[in-house]
């Protein structure tokens, strides 16, 4: 199984970032990368500077024999197709896509143009990824760590004021 997880806090010429995000998915699947489950939408504080425009978050579960660099190339695609500039770090943008689990393995991708880590090294403190993903999956746990979501969540709300809305 694979999860991706979903982020706008901009419109696009396309509109809202709820319309931009649900186009998404159907363009994921014009690459036959197929829906299983989707989680609601929730609102959340940008980071690292909460004065930007508030994030709209959702993670799905697809299904696909495709390669993750294959899946990355159609990630940035859509994500340019949105709107995506990728200016600075953390900036506000159209449209985020972001791999969260690979079929459970842990992958590094170091190349000229691809700089990743899947699961995220930031994934474990980010209540806007886990609550969605807990929404539809909620006995996943992080390949890395074996660590499970219930126990993740806790976590974080315990050690900060982390606030996301289910819209």
């Amino acid at each position: 199984m694979i999860y991706l997880a979903f982020g706008s806090n901009l419109k696009s010429k396309f509109g809202c970032s709820s319309f931009v995000i649900n186009k998404a998915y159907a363009e994921l699947e014009k690459f036959g990368i197929r829906i299983l489950n989707k989680s609601s939408f929730y609102k959340s504080k940008a980071y690292p500077n909460p004065k930007d425009p508030e994030f709209l978050n959702s993670v799905i579960l697809v299904n696909s024999e495709i390669h993750v660099t294959k899946l990355i190339n159609i990630i940035l695609k859509i994500e340019k197709k949105f709107g995506r500039v990728r200016s600075q770090k953390n900036a506000p943008r159209t449209l985020d896509i972001d791999i969260i689990d690979f079929r459970s393995k842990n992958i590094s991708i170091l190349n000229k143009n691809v700089n990743l880590t899947i699961p995220h090294d930031s994934l474990e403190s980010r209540l806007f990824v886990l609550e969605p993903l807990a929404e539809i999956s909620p006995y996943w746990k992080n390949p890395r760590t074996g660590v499970i979501i219930p126990f993740l969540i806790k976590k974080i709300k315990f050690l900060k004021d982390n606030k996301i809305t289910k819209v």
